[in-house]
């Protein structure tokens, strides 16, 4: 019997984050990976530095053919995630009962080419105003002229999924509890 839960639907709700919060940890997150599907049959994920705008994922590329925009270019479903370890914490007296506090999102959707240039201007604004500090290093400020030279890409969200692993405090965690599921070891709390 094979397990299958539908896509973008998280077995674990207890875990479950709201659409807000899944949306300002798009907005926050560091980096991004892109899952495309290749005319081989491959999978292929890349790394990308990215922003969430408008309700869209935007990313970019160099203007050369490559695996990405080859796998764009074949299918545009695609999927887009982004997470965040957090502290590694013990939960049960086994070495195996360890945990990680952890936030991800995952995005199902269709992405396309972006050919409006003041679109890809908007994400190029948005995107140095995430990746550039404030005074930019002391340069030119809204100089762009490479806009021409790169792909913009607009992921557009069909289904967005969040999931959350807190941080159990002190009182919760091994030693002060034992939260084992390892047969044959007794649980104290």
């Amino acid at each position: 019997m094979t397990d299958f839960t539908p896509r973008g639907q998280l077995k674990r709700q207890d875990k479950a984050m709201t659409r807000e919060e899944a949306e300002a940890f798009l907005v926050a997150a560091f980096c991004g990976r892109t899952g495309t599907l290749g005319p081989d049959g491959y999978p292929y994920v890349v790394p990308n530095l990215f922003t969430w705008q408008g309700g869209q994922v935007y990313l970019h590329t160099a203007r050369s053919a490559g695996h990405f925009l080859t796998n764009v270019r074949f299918h545009d479903r695609v999927s887009f995630e982004v997470d965040e370890p957090g502290e590694v914490y013990p939960y049960g007296q086994v070495e195996c009962d360890t945990s990680v506090s952890y936030r991800s999102v995952i995005v199902f959707g269709r992405i396309r080419v972006v050919e409006d240039t003041d679109e890809k201007v908007r994400f190029y604004r948005a995107f140095m105003h995430k990746y550039a500090p404030e005074d930019s290093w002391g340069r030119e400020k809204d100089s762009l002229p490479r806009v021409g030279g790169t792909i913009v890409y607009a992921i557009t969200p069909e289904t967005i999924t969040g999931k959350q692993g807190e941080l159990p405090g002190l009182s919760e965690r091994w030693p002060a509890r034992n939260d084992t599921a390892s047969p044959g070891w007794r649980k104290s709390k």
